[in-house]
């Protein structure tokens, strides 16, 4: 689908509207988001939507250099961490490889299309397609129901769950990365495919938000990475329930929500769409590992 008629589409942004002009959750969603620190919203965005963002994300890939850089995302070796490439994708397009895509030479394993892990961190401001997607009236209404103030969109991800390699992203509290005191960052994971136990599908622990943060990941004064641990309790895994949705849903994660998912090795894929959202009005630490150079600041939805 061309760029043109995505922005034709009904359910694309409507700049001209306040989103306190529609309310979308409802008393119920509410209180369920507030007790769980979660909240799954069945058939959020249409098929031909998850259609349009899986074509515009497989375009970037052809059109991506894998010869050019090769780095390995995983939350089990973060090395990627120690990376400039990583470090300076803040305000532009990476693509991270799958671990499992490399091999001892350097080489793809497969199909370039298939060794994505991830493409991130400023796909809903760099790319059209993702900005007039991220920029939904509807998302700016749920972000309002939400109760975050003058919203401000900091990172977005586009994660691909390759089937039979798709790699696993372990237990952790999203303002561990994107930390922001007074409010925690909000996270809204689009399921672009069906995710469920078989490919990867998404688990939280329900109430977990009561947790304090544990840990943060920090950009030390030299810009590399550092991180500081606060609670070496384990988490209580045991806890964790599957959060299994089919495609077009939309899963709403408090920034403090301890939440994982499994490796896939199914074969089928788990495409996702991520955007994380914080309150203007609070302050972004300076020491995040994401950063905006002061020419690109984060943007609301007008």
């Amino acid at each position: 689908m061309a760029l043109h008629e995505a922005k034709n589409m009904n359910t694309m942004p409507s700049f001209e509207k306040s989103p306190a002009s529609f309310s979308f959750l409802n008393s119920l969603q509410k209180e369920s988001y507030h007790r769980d620190g979660y909240l799954v919203l069945p058939q959020f965005i249409n098929e031909t939507i998850c259609r349009l963002l899986i074509d515009r994300a497989n375009m970037l890939i052809a059109n991506f250099d894998a010869s050019s850089i090769k780095v390995i995302f995983s939350t089990q070796d973060r090395r990627h961490t120690k990376n400039q490439y990583f470090l300076e994708s803040g305000d532009k397009i990476h693509f991270f490889l799958e671990e499992n895509a490399v091999n001892a030479q350097g080489e793809l394993n497969t199909d370039k299309l298939y060794s994505i892990n991830k493409i991130g961190h400023a796909l809903h401001d760099v790319d059209p397609v993702f900005n007039c997607f991220s920029r939904m009236h509807k998302i700016a209404c749920l972000i309002h129901d939400l109760a975050i103030a003058d919203p401000l969109l900091v990172q977005s991800m586009y994660i691909c769950k390759q089937p039979f390699m798709g790699g696993e992203v372990n237990c952790h509290q999203d303002n561990t990365f994107l930390y922001v005191k007074e409010q925690p960052i909000t996270g809204l994971w689009f399921a672009l495919e069906d995710a469920n136990r078989e490919n990867g599908c998404l688990w939280a622990i329900p109430g977990g938000h009561r947790i304090p943060l544990k840990s943060r990941m920090l950009r030390d004064k030299h810009h590399q990475i550092c991180y500081e641990t606060y609670d070496h309790t384990p988490w209580p895994l045991e806890e964790m329930v599957p959060l299994e949705v089919s495609r077009g849903s939309a899963i709403v994660l408090h920034g403090l929500l301890p939440h994982m998912s499994k490796q896939n090795l199914s074969s089928r894929s788990r495409h996702a769409y991520t955007l994380h959202v914080m309150s203007g009005q609070h302050e972004y630490a300076a020491d995040n590992w994401l950063q905006r150079p002061a020419d690109m600041p984060f943007r609301g939805f007008w």
